[in-house]
């Protein structure tokens, strides 16, 4: 009955499978794959110095971990670690034994301060409190009922917009990492991002296995890329926005909303019954867009900050 913590082993498609299991059951709001797992184990920057554990009891994965270091933050010393354990398989011990292991690991590539989120929950808040962490912000888990919804209908586009997909610019994606790193720098966030190595965020983001590039979509203006909303999508029906906004020039124009609209008009057409997001909980603007979508909150996480002695 002993509970043990090791590596996930990206060579067993078992054991991947397993970890994702074990998150769909924790955290069934994001989409999970084996693919998807996969991925960011085997392509996530080596500065991070990124690990997913898994706690295992008898056998059987009843926890999950993973953890890195923000290499991409202009302050150096951030980590984070965001630990799952399976909710029929709690009060075993597993979750302690990953921050423990998880702690150890990044305090030892130099973190000095940890983030983690934390399902807005008593009992996963009281967990986060014993191991030493404190609240900071929160965010919101968003779903949308795409198979009985109603969606707003297509708006006519205005003068100059066009609308893109990610497909059309499979050749040379590089405007698209440009207006990500815009934008994903002017994200709510306790860590300030800026992405600034286009080989590694082709790798990471772009080669993404459930990045949907048919349904991903981009607006220009004047031929100029000005807003997104990028597509995940798992083979289920489930779609989920990875990511959407628009560039500082060309804000309050409602050009992410025209992306985003269209862009579940044509997941929904293409057999898509399930949409999710996630919006920080100080991201007004885009719990507004969210909310003229029809979507509704279904779940709230806290982040958790820690200071290491």
């Amino acid at each position: 009955m002993t509970v043990i913590v090791r590596d996930l082993r990206p060579q067993d498609p078992a054991d991947v499978e397993s970890f994702a299991h074990v998150r769909h059951l924790a955290l069934p709001f994001v989409l999970w794959t084996p693919a998807g797992v996969l991925h960011r184990l085997v392509h996530t920057h080596p500065d991070a110095h990124y690990r997913s554990l898994v706690a295992e009891q008898d056998g059987e994965v009843i926890g999950t971990a993973q953890l890195g270091l923000a290499h991409d933050s202009p302050e150096p010393g951030q980590g984070y670690l965001n630990i799952y354990v399976r909710p029929d398989r709690t009060r075993r011990g597993a979750g302690a034994l990953l921050v423990r292991t998880a702690e150890e690991h990044l305090a030892a590539h130099g973190a000095t301060k940890l983030f983690s989120w934390v399902l807005d929950e008593p009992h996963n808040r009281e967990f986060a409190e014993r191991q030493g962490y404190r609240a900071s912000r929160c965010a919101h888990f968003l779903r949308l009922d795409l198979a009985n919804g109603t969606l707003p209908p297509l708006q006519p586009l205005p003068p100059g917009v066009e609308l893109r997909t990610a497909a059309d610019f499979a050749d040379d994606p590089r405007f698209f990492f440009e207006l990500d790193a815009e934008t994903s720098g002017d994200e709510p966030s306790d860590v300030d991002t800026e992405l600034t190595d286009y080989d590694m965020w082709i790798e990471e983001n772009w080669k993404h296995p459930l990045l949907d590039h048919a349904l991903t979509t981009i607006a220009l203006v004047d031929g100029r890329p000005a807003a997104f909303s990028a597509a995940h999508t798992d083979g289920t029906g489930r779609y989920a926005t990875a990511m959407t906004g628009t560039a500082r020039a060309f804000r309050g124009r409602g050009l992410a909303k025209l992306a985003k609209n269209a862009s579940l008009h044509r997941a929904r057409a293409a057999g898509c019954t399930e949409a999710l997001t996630g919006n920080d909980a100080g991201n007004e603007p885009m719990l507004a867009i969210n909310k003229w979508f029809g979507y509704e909150i279904c779940a709230t996480e806290v982040r958790h900050v820690r200071e290491l002695p």
